[in-house]
């Protein structure tokens, strides 16, 4: 150090001391994040600009940032809730989330970084306890799985509504019932499908039957039109009609042996 000049001494501190500033003001913002500035001498946090975006930035060494993740987010939630008549019901759920952008200054004031302790996760949770405490087990297992998917993402969307969280979608992915439930619920699915399908059977039968009677009485009705309408006299016509029609026959030879109680000619042989 004797040998270096006077001046050398100086500016190699000085240039150490940048660089220690420098590496505590520089921060790196990674893709999908965003940063909340804290003005340590000044307001605090920083709620009236855009948060820090990504890439390379140097502030003050007195200062401090925030990185929060801003991409979308997910929870996922078993929850033991009760039904309407007492059961109790786990539902496996999961909620899509993220944090306002533009209010990410105010959610770190107001909540800070485990807002999702804080906020989300006792939202879905209460939600679920309505809606579910709605319906029966019967009705969860069956049917109403897509209408208490629905109705959690409501109740939950109002509860984070002024809680600079944006909620884009809650799945319930499974609704497990006690044993004994499920298989009494079942019994009772497969006994009322063997009614309906006995009673369909019953149906079709009562409709064949009815089916065939009526073929029957057109029949019948046709038969008792076709008699009213045949008297002698058309009889007799028809059947000269036949006879004429079987002496011009080439093949034919009518003899006329005498005649039948109508008085119709009698024809016998051929060729």
């Amino acid at each position: 150090m004797e040998k270096l000049p006077k001046i050398a001494l100086p500016v190699i501190i000085v240039a150490i001391i940048l660089v220690v500033i420098l590496a505590k003001s520089a921060v790196t913002i990674d893709s999908g994040e965003a940063g909340v500035l804290f003005k340590t001498f000044g307001e605090g946090v920083v709620t009236d600009e855009p948060p820090m975006g990504e890439g390379f930035h140097v502030v003050a060494p007195w200062n401090k940032v925030y990185v929060y993740e801003v991409r979308q987010q997910e929870l996922f939630e078993k929850m033991k809730v009760l039904s309407s008549n007492g059961l109790e019901i786990q539902i496996d759920a999961s909620a899509w989330y993220e944090p306002v952008y533009n209010n990410l200054g105010n959610l770190h004031q107001s909540l800070g970084q485990n807002y999702l302790q804080r906020v989300i996760q006792p939202a879905i949770r209460s939600a679920a306890r309505s809606v579910v405490g709605r319906y029966t087990p019967e009705q969860l297992y069956s049917s109403k799985r897509d209408a208490i998917q629905d109705e959690i993402f409501a109740e939950t969307k109002k509860i984070l509504e002024k809680q600079y969280v944006q909620l884009n979608e809650v799945l319930v992915r499974d609704v497990t019932l006690p044993n004994t439930i499920k298989e009494a619920i079942e019994r009772k699915l497969r006994q009322e499908q063997e009614s309906l399908e006995y009673e369909f059977r019953l149906v079709t039968a009562a409709k064949e039957a009815e089916k065939v009677i009526i073929e029957a009485q057109g029949k019948a009705d046709a038969n008792r039109i076709l008699s009213a309408s045949l008297t002698d006299k058309i009889l007799q016509d028809k059947g000269i009609e036949a006879t004429i029609k079987l002496s011009e026959s080439p093949n034919s030879k009518v003899i006329v042996i005498g005649s039948g109680d109508s008085g119709m000619p009698i024809i016998l042989g051929n060729q």
